[in-house]
């Protein structure tokens, strides 16, 4: 089995073209063939010479692995369902949004922090995703040079899988990658505090915080992850940074109805975000046959970011996009491992 180019930094390019007797110069131009002319095989690096062609593909190829299967929603949104490996079932989402075109990424088959509300979570934890397998993600995609913004919000909690997030970072952001502006990324964290400082410290990529619930009795319930790294202590680590540049803090909130969108709710996510200048951004639950939870209202939606707001917290709802695809996350590829039992 030959081993793959895509994922592997310039470094590691140049590592590579060393082993096989290669000019150096020539791992920027696999790179710019893999990152930025979208090919899909050795072959096709026209720029090489054929000696370097050869070599280069009698022990590696590109790597490209295409979708399993792709669903178009009435609004846009495409969702993608990979297969890494045996039962190994992961997704993308593409959601296009005015002027923007947004991917999602997962970075974990499977997830180990198994939230109650959450599809991935209960499918257990599997392996870490590859740098090269989240850079897949973009690049197996027709859309991959005109998509313009990153969010890992997919499978997996990134943070458990910080070294392959932040290398797939570099190759996102890099001049010889795909020279994506930090500014367009964001990463989502349950809030694994060492790492997230780790993140906070190394890049200059946006942040946002899956809350779900201020008060620690509660959170605790749905989010086990509360029990190490309180709610709390995010927010007090938080607090030390400068958040009124350019670099975003948001944290996301998926309001399940009768349970966590109270009027003490808000007053308590206020005394939490106390000097820290974020967004909450209020997500619409999708709700699945599997879970006891419910969606609320677009009233109460509304009624709950007024409550927020009388608190002086900036605060979005965000519009829920592909639900006649199951876009929300894990939902795809459970229904795929449920087909193959």
């Amino acid at each position: 089995m030959k081993d793959k180019l895509l994922g592997k930094t310039l470094k590691e390019l140049e590592e590579t073209c060393l082993k096989l007797q290669l000019p150096k110069f020539t791992a920027k131009q696999i790179a710019d063939w893999m990152y930025k002319k979208g090919v899909l095989d050795i072959d096709s690096m026209t720029n090489l010479s054929l000696k370097a062609r050869q070599a280069l593909s009698e022990r590696y190829e590109v790597g490209i692995v295409k979708p399993l299967k792709e669903a178009l929603s009435e609004d846009g949104t495409i969702k993608y369902l990979y297969q890494y490996g045996e039962n190994a079932f992961v997704e993308s989402v593409l959601i296009p949004d005015k002027k923007r075109l947004t991917l999602c990424v997962s970075t974990q088959v499977g997830c180990k922090m198994n939230c109650s509300f959450c599809s991935t979570g209960k499918q257990g934890f599997l392996r870490n995703l590859s740098a090269g397998e989240i850079i897949n993600f973009l690049r197996s995609i027709d859309e991959f040079d005109e998509v313009s913004n990153i969010v890992y919000m997919g499978m997996g909690e990134p943070f458990d899988n910080y070294d392959e997030i932040v290398k797939s970072i570099e190759i996102l952001t890099s001049s010889w990658g795909f020279a994506l502006s930090s500014r367009r990324i964001t990463v989502s964290t349950s809030g694994i505090i060492p790492k997230m400082i780790k993140f906070l410290n190394e890049t200059s990529c946006h942040l946002a915080i899956s809350m779900h619930n201020p008060f620690h009795e509660e959170r605790v319930k749905i989010m086990p992850i509360e029990k190490r790294y309180p709610i709390e202590h995010v927010c007090d680590e938080l607090r030390k940074y400068n958040w009124y540049g350019q670099r975003r803090l948001t944290f996301e909130y998926i309001v399940l109805k009768g349970i966590n969108d109270t009027y003490y709710h808000a007053k308590e996510i206020s005394y939490l975000l106390r000097g820290i200048e974020a967004m909450v951004n209020l997500i619409y639950y999708n709700s699945t046959p599997e879970f006891p939870f419910s969606a609320p209202s677009p009233k109460e939606m509304e009624e709950f970011q007024k409550e927020l707001e009388s608190f002086n917290l900036s605060t979005t709802i965000r519009q829920s996009k592909g639900q006649d695809i199951l876009a929300a996350c894990g939902l795809l590829s459970t229904k795929q491992l449920s087909k193959n039992k």
